[in-house]
């Protein structure tokens, strides 16, 4: 009689058992990602109860002035500078078309209620009531520290990828020049400490490249504080000495690249991204003192 020895049969690519652990890591993601969306979506409806706000006050001064409610000038000039941002921040040209459409659209209904409700010829003054309401809407907006948990969910070399392509496209060198060859090879480290996002550069070859390596110096602080740097509405002198900017490891090194980006002129940063530096940090300014009021 043969006896043949029994084999267990080798797990399927398709066994449900073998699959869970990555079916629990996509169902994290998922819930992840959807709590960002989340998050994001609360901030365009806070975005656009600012807007509507805004949009009721020109509408006031429009019928005190005596002017149309529709510019045509205006809105083409609106719609061109979505399509530059939109095409620096490779969002599709349809896709900002309708949403400039349907921000017009209401900015108008907006007007023409406020224009023709105009009861006198001064101009209005803001009022508490104004301001408060301004402030609650601010309030809407997450403060940063609130997307920290989410960002751990992100690979590093795509946070690292992010801020090096943002970067490498502000400071590329057909728009500064060649001032930061001075410090090629050096290593500079950028840490926004509320969100976790740590990030070294280095300048090499005319471009800003993310590197796995020690940072020589490092500058830390708050998004917003970063942002506002390098918008250059807070100087950075104010900002070290208030210690909302830290500096650490080769402070020569971390110096030497402040007063190259304080002699780099404004201008010669694109339209579109200055823009964007401006508007963003003025938002995150007032959202964070609206925050701790």
């Amino acid at each position: 009689m043969t006896i043949t020895p029994s084999v267990s049969p080798a797990p399927s690519a398709a066994d449900p058992q073998a699959a869970q652990p990555s079916l629990r890591a996509a169902s994290l993601l998922l819930s992840a990602t959807r709590h960002a969306i989340d998050l994001i979506d609360d901030a365009m409806v806070a975005l656009l109860a600012m807007r509507r706000v805004m949009s009721a006050q020109a509408g006031t001064a429009k019928g005190i002035l005596r002017r149309p409610l529709r510019d045509q000038a205006r809105e083409c000039e609106i719609q061109r500078r979505a399509r530059r941002l939109a095409a620096r921040m490779r969002v599709p040209t349809e896709t900002t078309d309708g949403l400039i459409h349907v921000l017009i659209d209401d900015a108008c209904r907006q007007q023409s209620h406020h224009a023709s409700a105009t009861p006198s010829p001064s101009l209005p003054s803001t009022t508490d009531a104004d301001m408060s309401n301004q402030r609650a809407l601010l309030r809407l907006i997450p403060p940063p520290q609130r997307f920290k948990p989410l960002l751990r969910w992100a690979p590093p070399t795509l946070m690292e990828k992010v801020i090096e392509l943002a970067l490498s496209r502000a400071l590329a060198r057909e728009h500064i020049g060649r001032p930061l060859d001075h410090i090629a090879g050096r290593r500079l480290g950028i840490e926004a400490a509320d969100i976790g996002v740590t990030c070294v550069v280095q300048w090499s070859g005319g471009r800003l490249r993310a590197v796995q390596a020690p940072a020589e110096a490092s500058v830390r602080g708050s998004v917003t504080d970063l942002l506002l740097l390098a918008a250059r509405l807070e100087d950075a002198d104010t900002l070290f000495f208030q210690r909302r900017l830290v500096l650490t490891g080769d402070t020569e090194l971390g110096l030497t690249v402040r007063n190259l980006l304080d002699r780099m002129p404004w201008e010669a940063l694109p339209l579109g991204l200055r823009i964007a530096l401006h508007r963003g940090a003025r938002l995150a300014r007032a959202a964070r003192e609206a925050y701790h009021a």
